[in-house]
């Protein structure tokens, strides 16, 4: 077994090197010498050295609750860290595996701190790093909303669940050069965001789209959801500005549709998009659907799971996708609304794509910017929209 799972690590490392998450040699070394599936006993081999992840607790509801992560986002995510020989470090959000690799990128002579709310987890964490033999990582039961000063500061924090917020605990125990790598929800779009520190600020060096188990504790964030039929629903971080009874009323109503012409083609990501869309419009959230047909005739967004979504009291649209060239698989980008205002918003959100593939579409990514509540952010990003969480002010800069 231990050949077949050394020939399954190698060819892992060469998938994710091809894919571009691995991007270093020093990373490459670190996930062809950690036996994941040792941190994967309940999957198979070949599950284990799948990239995709492996569930590892679900609560009552059958709602997943903790897994191994999938090995292209961890080895992007560990690619943004930049974590060198001899750092400190800490994990939010305890597994095993992804504590292990920290552990052969900090060396002998670093150190990795793992920290869990759930002492199932650690538990198994505990296991699963014994049983790899790996000796440098410290998993420890706490909430990672407050701090773990026992081994502070850390020069890199990795936070392995969608957090909505950056608690003060992370800022105070993070070194004056430290960086932070988080999957930060920004009206419901997650980014795993490399920040490094600026004094009491924290400033974006790279984003990449990713989805993560929700972070629990005091730190949890429930999304308010309505739901629109079967299998169908909007979602939104903030209470939204919506007429609950109304929507659902224009849900099975006539449908507008609006056409952009900006197209898109087959294998052209357009995250960034999306991501442009939830931070221009008010009262922004996501469309998901159950199933892709959506069960409810007329509904079709252009991603079911994730889709922006934009509400005004009665009224919604949603980024759509239509294909204009079926030989290619080009498609443009489009929106379709519900409701006596879906005309003025679909026209709204078509102007915004038509602004995006003008001005943003080629250009740098946003850079993005926490800093503690109450700071008066104006004055230091003229012009950003301004996202107003918890803890802290998030600024997105587009110019």
């Amino acid at each position: 077994m231990s050949r077949d799972a050394a020939e399954r690590r190698a060819a892992l490392v060469a998938s994710l090197c091809e894919r571009g998450a691995i991007r270093t040699a020093r990373l490459a070394a670190a996930v062809a010498a950690v036996p994941r599936h040792l941190f994967a006993p309940e999957a198979s081999l070949e599950a284990a050295y799948a990239d995709d992840i492996v569930v590892t607790k679900r609560d009552a509801q059958g709602t997943v609750t903790s897994s191994v992560s999938a090995p292209w986002l961890q080895a992007s995510m560990l690619e943004q860290a930049g974590i060198e020989p001899g750092m400190r470090c800490l994990e939010v959000g305890s597994g095993g595996y992804n504590a292990a690799l920290m552990a052969e990128l900090a060396g002998p002579d670093g150190s990795v701190t793992s920290v869990d709310i759930d002492a199932d987890i650690v538990d198994r964490a505990r296991r699963c790093l014994a049983a790899a033999g790996t000796e440098r990582v410290r998993v420890v039961l706490g909430d990672a909303e407050s701090e773990v000063p026992e081994y502070a500061p850390y020069d890199r924090i990795v936070v392995t669940v969608g957090a909505w917020d950056i608690p003060p605990a992370w800022l105070a125990q993070l070194t004056a050069t430290g960086r932070l790598v988080v999957p930060l929800g920004l009206r419901g779009h997650t980014r795993a965001i490399a920040f490094d520190r600026s004094g009491d600020a924290l400033v974006s060096r790279s984003h990449e789209l990713c989805g993560f188990v929700a972070m629990q504790g005091a730190g949890a964030r429930p999304e308010h959801v309505v739901r629109l039929g079967p299998g169908v629903e909007l979602r939104f971080d903030d209470d939204p500005p919506i007429d609950v009874d109304g929507v659902r009323v224009a849900v099975r109503g006539p449908r507008t549709e609006r056409w952009s012409g900006v197209t898109v083609g087959p294998q052209e990501p357009f995250d960034g998009l999306q991501l442009w869309l939830a931070t221009q419009v008010p009262g922004s959230g996501r469309l998901r659907s159950a199933r892709a047909d959506a069960a409810l005739v007329g509904i079709e967004p252009a991603t079911p799971p994730l889709t922006p979504a934009f509400v005004d009291g009665g009224s919604f649209a949603y980024h759509a996708l239509r294909r204009v060239d079926p030989a290619s698989g080009w498609c443009e980008f489009g929106v379709h609304g519900h409701g006596p205002d879906a005309v003025p918003l679909a026209e709204r959100v078509v102007e915004l794509i038509r602004t995006w593939d003008r001005d943003h579409r080629y250009g740098r990514a946003p850079v993005i910017s926490v800093h503690p509540a109450g700071s008066s952010v104006g004055r230091m990003a003229p012009g950003a929209v301004i996202l107003r969480k918890r803890h802290t002010v998030v600024t997105i800069d587009w110019s």
